[in-house]
């Protein structure tokens, strides 16, 4: 079982990885430094970024349990 949520847990964390960094940059900070402003111009609509955050919130809430759950496998 646990190397069930591991495993779960790890695909989650490199997905999640991968939808944080497919953000548009909002602000000045270091997606500006990295050619963020220049990409913003060509961004995707709308739809595109509500599914994207949709998809991150999913992926952070699958996160969240599994690590939840092997917390609760793991205790004495």
């Amino acid at each position: 079982m646990e190397i069930a949520i591991s495993s779960v847990l790890i695909l989650a964390s490199l997905l999640m990885i991968l939808l944080v960094l497919l953000h548009k940059g909002k602000g000045g900070g270091l997606s500006d430094m990295f050619g963020g402003g220049f990409s913003s111009n060509f961004g995707g609509s709308s739809v595109v970024e509500r599914n994207l955050d949709r998809l991150t919130v999913i992926t952070g809430a699958i996160w969240f349990v599994c690590i939840i759950a092997l917390g609760l496998l793991m205790r004495p």
